[in-house]
């Protein structure tokens, strides 16, 4: 029987809602039946597996971000839309430290496709339309971006920079300076 008021929406929000205050790495079906009070059971009437619903939390935090992103860049070029790109994703991975992990896992190819990273790439090439960069230095840029951002979010959110001065806010805003500074002197091959 089908326990009222459980959906994969409903566990997947919850499964991200776990991976936020105990970690991605803690998220479970057998852990999501404890939060619940049910019989693991009874959840893979919503949930093939552990992997299953690991998949959709990643899924819904690369939307999420998406949503974030398209917001932060509305009306906004050049320095102005990297700086607040670059913000929304970091501020996203404070909020949500557990989907941000979610959403760096690697899915396979179907998983990816219906995924909204593609919307993360048309966004990153929307941004960089205000350098004016031809190709392939956008292709160039976009994986430049990924790297850079994701990889300072990352580093940041396990503590990397917390143990000297100065403080990672300033960094940060360097890094977007020296970004927006090389995208528009981006050398052509």
């Amino acid at each position: 029987m089908v326990r009222v008021g459980l959906s994969a929406e409903r566990l997947t929000r919850a499964g991200a809602e776990l991976a936020d205050e105990a970690g991605f790495d803690q998220v479970t079906v057998s852990a999501l039946a404890r939060r619940f009070d049910v019989k693991v059971a009874s959840l893979y009437a919503h949930l093939r597996n552990s992997r299953d619903l690991r998949t959709r939390i990643a899924l819904l935090a690369l939307e999420e971000i998406a949503d974030r992103a398209a917001e932060a860049l509305a009306g906004r070029a050049g320095k102005e839309a990297l700086a607040a790109y670059a913000n929304a994703y970091r501020d996203y991975a404070r909020e949500h430290p557990g989907r941000w992990a979610a959403a760096n896992i690697r899915l396979d190819p179907e998983e990816a496709a219906a995924s909204a990273g593609g919307r993360h790439a048309r966004m990153t090439r929307a941004l960089l339309r205000g350098y004016d960069l031809p190709e392939p230095d956008r292709t160039h840029a976009v994986r430049l971006l990924g790297s850079v951002l994701r990889g300072y979010v990352d580093l940041e959110s396990r503590g990397g920079f917390s143990h000297s001065a100065p403080d990672s806010q300033e960094t940060w805003e360097r890094v977007i300076d020296a970004l927006d500074a090389l995208l528009r002197t981006w050398p052509a091959p």
